[in-house]
């Protein structure tokens, strides 16, 4: 899925009885509205990038793959949506070596809902029982062995 993130550009002015300091605010949104980054750099996929590269370098060493958000979500399987009952999510055995575990939580809530960590006797899938859970959204959240956090919303009815 492509996203298109428009982009507005503010600057912040803080007073102090020394001096005035501006600085360039960047905020992006999703095509839904949402927004998605805030913060002082132009353009945040350069420090992906760049960290990319780092974990790219370390993980050849440790013979661990590496692959950005788009291609993550591409061997991810989460279905149906929206749920009513059983939420399924099975993933590729590439992805199978990145994922630490994966994690749901309701999108109004900060308590886990459910979490699981990526074992191998799941053979990569998982199926999660939401009969007696609240409708709305769900946050799907990936914790990767890297560190990497790749999250997904899911909704419920």
């Amino acid at each position: 899925m492509k996203k298109n993130y428009l982009s507005a550009i503010f600057l912040c002015t803080t007073l102090s009885t020394l001096s005035a300091q501006q600085t360039e605010v960047y905020f992006k949104y999703d095509e839904a509205g949402s927004q998605r980054y805030r913060g002082p750099e132009d353009d945040p996929k350069e420090k992906t990038e760049a960290l990319s590269k780092t974990i790219s370098k370390k993980s050849s060493i440790a013979q661990t793959p590496v692959m950005d958000e788009e291609t993550f979500w591409k061997q991810i399987r989460v279905y149906p949506v929206p749920v009513n009952d059983y939420l399924t999510i099975d993933w590729s055995e590439e992805t199978d070596k990145l994922i630490e575990s994966v994690s749901l939580y309701q999108h109004s809530t900060v308590h886990w809902k459910f979490q699981q960590q990526n074992l191998p006797d799941l053979n990569r899938q998982l199926k999660i029982n939401m009969t007696g859970y609240d409708w709305g959204v769900y946050v799907l959240r990936f914790t990767l062995k890297d560190g990497r956090v790749f999250s997904k919303n899911i909704t419920k009815r």
